[in-house]
């Protein structure tokens, strides 16, 4: 894709560079920034599967591309990793609100890496770029978790092209610790593991989550 570095004006050049900066110093817990000197208009990120979601123990390679119009404009985010996700399409893009409607230009990309962040733990059917991965998500979720986990295992673990290149650079891949489904007995086995082990730090991680829809969710696995 062509940097639209020659595109942005001076003041917006430089307060992406300015937060970029503060990001890559300072980046938000299990993301990794990794800036370029050439093209700031281009942002490569890792993002470390949550715990208790299918895409615990990998590492998920992003990145998020400023147009000619930001921050009027959101900014598009793509997974370089494959992964198996209602909200990412085949070819990695990423659907999630604050990346359409919901944009503000104040919102700044923090808010925008922790909201892709969320997405890991609590996918959105309802807009769902992956139809098959929604359905599963709504209808059969043991069978979304198995297939999200599988691909977890296979692109985002163990020196895989979605890992960085430095393996002592950026989060590192953890062992996952047994399946949180099982470890929460019988009664529990369908409904999503992020919404049993962490559905209290969801919604403060998380604020743009609407409860009624994990509530639906609940209710229709």
């Amino acid at each position: 894709m062509n940097s639209n570095v020659e595109n942005l004006p001076p003041h917006v050049l430089r307060l992406v560079y300015k937060e970029v900066s503060a990001l890559a110093a300072d980046p938000p817990e299990g993301i990794k920034i990794y800036p370029s000197e050439e093209d700031i208009t281009e942002l490569h990120t890792a993002i470390e599967g949550p715990e208790g979601t299918p895409f615990a123990g990998g590492i998920f390679r992003m990145r998020l591309v400023l147009g000619k119009d930001f921050p009027a404009v959101p900014p598009k985010g793509y997974f370089l990793t494959k992964i198996f996700h209602p909200n990412v399409g085949h070819k990695g893009e990423i659907c999630v609100n604050v990346l359409k409607r919901d944009w503000k230009a104040e919102l700044g990309l923090k808010h925008v890496l922790l909201t892709i962040k969320c997405l890991l733990i609590h996918p959105n059917p309802e807009s769902a770029l992956n139809e098959e991965a929604g359905r599963l998500l709504l209808e059969d979720y043991a069978e979304y978790e198995s297939r999200a986990r599988l691909l977890t295992e296979i692109h985002a673990m163990g020196g895989t092209s979605g890992a960085p290149q430095d393996p002592n650079d950026g989060p590192q891949p953890k062992k996952h610790a047994g399946d949180p489904m099982k470890r929460a007995g019988p009664s529990a086995a369908s409904v999503p593991a992020a919404l049993v082990d962490i559905r209290p730090t969801l919604f403060q991680i998380c604020p743009y989550v609407n409860p009624k829809t994990v509530v639906e969710i609940k209710q229709n696995t």
